[in-house]
This record gives C-alpha cells, sequence and structure tokens, in this order.
C-alpha cells in the first residue's frame, strides 16, 4: 500500500518536517515559544515550499530514475518552486515592507497590509537538502520493509 503512495509519503514528511524546524528555529529567532504565528506565515527557515517539491522530485528520480519524464516534471516544477519563493515572493514581500514603511512614515489613513517576504537563498537552500535527505530516507525506508 505504502509503495503506491511513496511519492505523497515524501512529499508530506517533508512538509511535516521542514514546518517542525521551522517552528523550532523560528522560536529560538524570536524567544518565544509555543508562537504559532512562525508556522502560518510563509518566509523563514527552512522553506517548506522547497524541502516538499525536492523530496517528491528525489523520490521519482529514485523509483522511476532520472532519464523518466515523471522526473523532468518534478524536477522542473520544484526548480520553479524554490526560484519562485527566492525570487518573485521574495521582491513582492521586500516592496510590501517599504510600502508599510511609506504609510506609518507619512501618517497615511490606510490599513497597514500584511507582508509576506518569501525566502532567502539560504531558506531556500537549507529546504532543498531537507527534501533530497527526506527522499532519500523514504525511498530507503520503503525499500526495506518490502510492502
Amino acid at each position: 500500500m505504502i509503495e503506491q503512495h511513496v511519492y505523497l509519503v515524501a512529499a508530506a514528511v517533508a512538509w511535516l518536517t521542514a514546518q517542525l524546524l521551522k517552528y523550532v528555529f523560528g522560536s529560538l529567532k524570536n524567544g518565544r515559544w509555543f508562537d504559532s504565528s512562525v508556522v502560518l506565515h510563509s518566509g523563514n527557515m527552512p522553506s517548506v515550499h522547497t524541502a516538499t517539491v525536492v523530496s517528491l522530485a528525489t523520490i521519482v528520480a529514485l523509483k522511476d530514475g532520472t532519464d523518466s519524464g515523471l522526473f523532468a516534471l518534478a524536477f522542473l516544477f520544484a526548480a520553479v518552486v524554490a526560484y519562485d519563493a527566492m525570487g518573485v515572493r521574495r521582491s513582492s514581500g521586500e516592496q510590501g515592507q517599504s510600502i508599510r514603511e511609506a504609510i506609518k512614515n507619512k501618517s497615511i489613513k490606510a490599513r497597514i497590509p500584511y507582508v509576506a517576504l518569501g525566502h532567502t537563498k539560504l531558506e531556500v537552500a537549507v529546504g532543498a537538502i531537507l527534501g533530497l535527505a527526506v527522499g532519500i530516507f523514504v525511498a530507503f525506508f520503503t525499500s526495506t520493509i518490502n510492502l
């Protein structure tokens, strides 16, 4: 049963692991435990999106081979997600911060918007490494238990 769903298992394990690490790193950074806002907002260490899609690409590579069409699709999907996390989303987040500051400094009567920062290159790299490790772990674990 797990063998049929190994792709979803790898992605889910990477997502859960990255969310847990994001919570731990965010709590250490903020000096507050039990702060769910770290997990609920985008950005921060590591990139959960990147970890999830890289684990998916890794498990596809190990199960179906790197010469498969499915791997090509998973690899391109992971590359686009990682690029978007540190490029487009990061840029729009920085613009959002500038707008917030302009509203505060000019005493403009406007609602101060929520800003989603996106990710730094380091956060995306750590997410990719985590995804790679989880994909390898899930592939090894599912092949050893012979389900």
